[in-house]
This record gives structure tokens, sequence and C-alpha cells, in this order.
């Protein structure tokens, strides 16, 4: 299984890598972290008749990476109440995808899973529960399958590893990962 983990977060190593990383320990993956990438906001072309203008930025290597790996692991900060400008930028691009002729991007994400890892500051588990069911109908609109997700609590650097639940949450996935190898 290859999997490719898409960090959201504009902090290094703040709370939501640091639990993706633990997650991640000792299994093979790729990362990419998009803050490092210059994806530029959509400009919804979807209705034109010539459909979407060509962008000169790192999505399209992105994507690339996107539909060479089988499980994505979307890891994201929960900025106010939804998922980092990195990730919405990300995502909203998929529209364009959908429409590019050099993909079949809908059939090729059915053929993947996805796994979303957050943490936040103010009741995570609770107020994080909308971000999680926005990605939900992302990958259902694809049709990909969702495996599932963690959401950890933490504000400051490093509040996470203070937070046993998602620890330990973060080492079950760990587990169940290695298992899948």
């Amino acid at each position: 299984m290859k999997i490719l983990v898409l960090h959201g977060s504009s902090r290094d190593a703040g709370n939501t890598e640091q639990l993706t990383n633990l997650a991640l320990e000792g299994v093979p993956h790729t990362s990419i972290r998009l803050r490092e990438k210059t994806i530029q906001p959509i400009h919804d072309q979807r209705h034109d008749e010539g459909g979407f203008n060509a962008v000169a930025d790192d999505y399209d290597e992105v994507t690339e990476a996107v539909l060479t790996h089988d499980f994505l692991i979307f890891s994201t900060p929960i900025y106010w109440y939804g998922m980092s400008g990195h990730m919405k930028n990300y995502v909203d691009r998929w529209s364009q995808s959908l429409r590019d002729k050099r993909y079949s991007f809908k059939e090729s994400l059915g053929q993947k899973q996805a796994y979303v890892i957050t943490t936040g500051g103010d009741q995570p588990r609770l107020k994080g529960l909308p971000l999680i069911q926005q990605f939900q109908y992302v990958f259902s609109f694809v049709g990909m399958p969702f495996a599932g997700y963690i959401i950890g609590e933490g504000n400051k650097p490093s509040d996470i590893m203070s937070d046993q639940r998602a620890v330990e949450e973060a080492k079950i996935f760990n587990a169940w990962l290695k298992a899948k190898q």
C-alpha cells in the first residue's frame, strides 16, 4: 500500500503534523507539505465552454502524487472550525481535475482510501466534527472510501503529546497501517 500524506498546516512541526508523524512512525509513506507548494485559489470555470485555463503552479505536481498512491491521509489543523487554507485551496482545485481530460480523476480517487488527522484547541472532538463531515462529503462526491479519522486536542506547540486519547488512537492506526503493509 502506497501512502501519501497531504499536510495542510501552515506551521512547521505543529500539533497536527506531530500527531500524523506518530501515526506513521515506521510506516513507509510520502509526505507533501502544502505550505511548501504554490497552489493558486480556484478560478471557477466549470461551466465555461472551454473549461479551465491552465495554471502555472504546483497543483498538477501534487495531483500526480495523489493519483500514484493508494491511501491518502489529509492532515490539517482545525483553523476557524474548518480545514486550513492550504488544504482548502488544494481540494477546491479538484473541480479543475474533474474536467481535465488527462485524468479519470473521479474513477482514480474511487480506487483509493482516505483518512483524516486533525487537531484543534477549542473542544475539537465536538467542534471538529463539521470538518470531518466536510471531508466525508468531499470523499463521497468523488467516490473515495473514507477509512476514518483522528481528532486531537492541542493549541500551543507540542500540546498534542499530552492528549492521551489522540496518542493512543494514533498508535492503533499505526498498527493497522503496519498490518496492511
